[in-house]
């Protein structure tokens, strides 16, 4: 009688322990889904002034009809992926970041567009978000490096593969993003 009672306290146990790292794997998954929510906000506001900025310069920069397609292309793109894809999402963003980047060199080479209260309003909104935007970045990263480090250390890595451990990429501006931008008139 006292071995099956050991054996079953055992067992209890060791349940116990599994329903842990089981609830650590769900809360930390949850986290970085709920911190990617926080992102998605601010990406769905960008895509809603990105064509009222471009409208704005179309007017000052006729013959920049490529940078204002590629802006536009690339806000398009980024609002394909799924938004359950947080990989993929992270990836179309780095490509619409920088192509934003081309649109405010442009407003350094037309004085006139500098000056237009509409782009200067634009901007302004632009660069609200983009603030918030890299707060939110930061915190996401905070709870994916949690996450990951979770389920690959131990004890996570041993039940990873059972609990169905999702690793996250962290957000993080590309090699391109990191280069000034260069506008040519040739």
């Amino acid at each position: 009688m006292t071995t099956i009672l050991i054996l079953l306290g055992i067992l209890v146990v060791i349940a116990l322990f599994l329903v842990m790292i089981f609830n650590r794997f769900v809360k930390n998954k949850n986290v970085v889904k709920d911190a990617w929510s926080n992102i998605d906000v601010a990406l769905k506001r960008r895509y809603d002034l990105i064509p009222n900025l471009v409208e704005t310069v179309k007017g000052y920069a006729a013959h920049e009809k490529t940078t204002l397609e590629s802006v536009i292309n690339a806000r398009n793109a980024a609002m394909a992926v799924p938004s359950d894809d947080i990989n993929g999402q992270i990836k179309a963003e780095n490509h619409l970041q920088q192509t934003l980047r081309s649109i405010f060199a442009l407003g350094e080479a037309y004085p006139d567009l500098k000056a237009n209260a509409s782009f200067l309003e634009l901007q302004q909104k632009l660069n609200e978000i983009e603030e918030n935007l890299e707060r939110s970045r930061r915190y996401y990263n905070g709870t994916v490096r949690e996450n990951n480090t979770y389920g690959e250390s131990m004890p996570g890595v041993l039940f990873a593969g059972m609990f169905s451990y999702q690793h996250f990429d962290y957000f993080e501006a590309d090699e391109t993003e990191r280069e000034n931008v260069k506008v040519s008139f040739n």
